[in-house]
């Protein structure tokens, strides 16, 4: 089998860091995502001990070893599946995802997906960056979210491309159409995010400390009448369902969310027939991936891509 062992000794100033942290810097290659699977898989050890926990606070002076053992098979069959892409080079990929195609593999949806798409598109490269179910995946957005997604192609832009996220200074707007029209033409949406109790299935926004901070940066660009409005968001942070949850706590749930979006009658019934019609038949919830702003892993370049509204979103404003 072709493993590879990477060694480092403990300094002073390291001592009592965890073991998942400090595997992570003294690694660079490794994201600390990679290196708590290592640990927990058993393939770290201290001072000759494998250790399993990943919160291990480590010893000054006590040698670091942790095996990477070869990428593993995904059993995950590539598929070609036509893909936008956006942007490409030997790091990334940037590419604008239709709605309905799911991200990666899940019960049931084990092909069809985009990490199948992905591995027909970059080859055996991907295997094992980013976990054997999703590799290269960096990021997600809902199946029924189109829009721009940003996949690494190797493990040092994996690694570099998660540090970006964990440190929320990466750049991601969504146009969406809600119903209702925000008070302000601009302004935020902040509440903790967390699953809601009444139902574990979805998210709310619920007392702290029970969820994660989120703020949605919101802009009005566009209103119709009273009943609806035409948005941007800005991520601030990117907990699971964020815009779509936020939206909804503060009065204007996402047109067409099956989830999260149901309308008042009063807001339907402004609706002019037609636009009844074509809101009734709109089959996804009205949200677009349309910026993405990120350092470029290996030169440091500050990548920016825009998508258009897909036409779906734009006959839906449309008849609005």
């Amino acid at each position: 089998m072709n493993e590879e062992v990477l060694t480092h000794t403990v300094s002073e100033d390291e001592a009592g860091d965890r073991l998942d942290r400090l595997i992570a810097l003294a690694f660079p290659t490794l994201s600390r995502t990679r290196a708590k699977t290592l640990i927990e898989d058993g393939a770290v050890n201290a001072g000759g001990e494998t250790i399993t926990d990943p919160s291990y606070r480590v010893k000054p002076g006590i040698p670091i070893q942790a095996t990477i053992p070869e990428p593993r098979s995904t059993h995950i069959k590539p598929e070609r599946i036509p893909l936008d892409i956006r942007f490409e080079d030997d790091d990334v990929v940037v590419l604008d995802k239709p709605a309905g195609l799911v991200v990666h593999p899940a019960p049931g949806h084990h092909d069809g997906t985009l990490v199948n798409a992905l591995l027909a598109h970059c080859g055996n490269s991907l295997s094992g960056i980013g976990g054997v179910r999703r590799p290269g995946i960096v990021h997600r957005i809902d199946k029924d979210t189109s829009g721009l997604l940003v996949v690494a192609k190797n493990d040092a832009a994996h690694t570099a491309l998660a540090a970006q996220f964990e440190k929320h200074t990466v750049d991601r707007v969504y146009s969406a159409v809600v119903w209702g029209v925000p008070s302000s033409s601009n302004g935020i949406f902040e509440g903790n995010i967390g699953r809601n109790p009444r139902n574990r299935k979805k998210m709310a926004v619920v007392p702290d400390p029970r969820g994660k901070s989120a703020l949605t940066r919101y802009r009005v660009v566009r209103q119709f009448g009273l009943h609806a409005a035409f948005i941007e968001c800005e991520l601030a942070t990117g907990r699971t369902h964020q815009i779509r949850v936020h939206c909804t706590h503060f009065g204007h749930p996402l047109i067409g969310d099956p989830i999260y979006g149901r309308a008042s009658t009063a807001r339907r019934d402004r609706l002019t027939p037609e636009a009844a019609k074509f809101v009734k038949n709109f089959g996804r919830q009205a949200l677009h991936a349309s910026v993405i702003g990120f350092e470029h892993p290996a030169s440091g370049e500050r990548i920016r891509i825009e998508s258009d509204l897909p036409n779906d979103i734009n006959l839906l404003i449309e008849n609005l």
